[in-house]
């Protein structure tokens, strides 16, 4: 009985050490989101947080036509880490893992990730506005869109 007091103290004190937080899913990005620029236009779709993952869809296109289209997924990973997987319109799926997170904004990177949909996908809000920019893992040849929010949906 002597020995079962010390396991007891250590066995509390384990109980005790503070658990990194998950990063949380970006629940300020779920919404229906549009932007136009002359007849240039782009839709944007995103699932509230459920199940570990928000589910996101996208369109571009001009005047009448849908130029390209593309299905994403925010999703925690089995380590408790968040991935965003995007598969564009006739490409494979390409992971792209987190790699910085604020309370209005989130990053994902990968060196390996596909060419025509940059390698690196940064998401943050700006007031009313959602703000996205895809670029080279440098940084180089970004591409950054404002988004409005829209009340009704958009793909009906």
């Amino acid at each position: 009985m002597r020995f079962l007091h010390p396991l007891i103290t250590v066995l509390i004190g384990l109980g005790s050490v503070p658990v990194e937080a998950a990063t949380a899913l970006p629940g300020w990005l779920a919404g229906t989101w549009s932007r136009e620029a002359g007849a240039a236009w782009a839709d944007e779709i995103w699932t509230s947080a459920r199940g570990g993952m928000m589910l996101g869809l996208g369109r571009t296109g001009f005047g009448p036509d849908v130029d390209g289209w593309e299905t994403a997924r925010i999703e925690r990973k089995a380590g408790g880490e968040l991935a965003l997987v995007v598969q564009r319109k006739g490409e494979a799926a390409v992971e792209l893992p987190m790699v910085v997170a604020g309370p209005d904004s989130i990053e994902f990177a990968s060196p390996v990730a596909g060419s025509s949909g940059g390698q690196r996908i940064r998401f943050w809000r700006e007031g009313q506005l959602l703000m996205r920019e895809v670029s080279r893992i440098d940084g180089s040849e970004a591409v950054r869109m404002n988004f409005r929010p829209v009340e009704t949906a958009l793909f009906e």
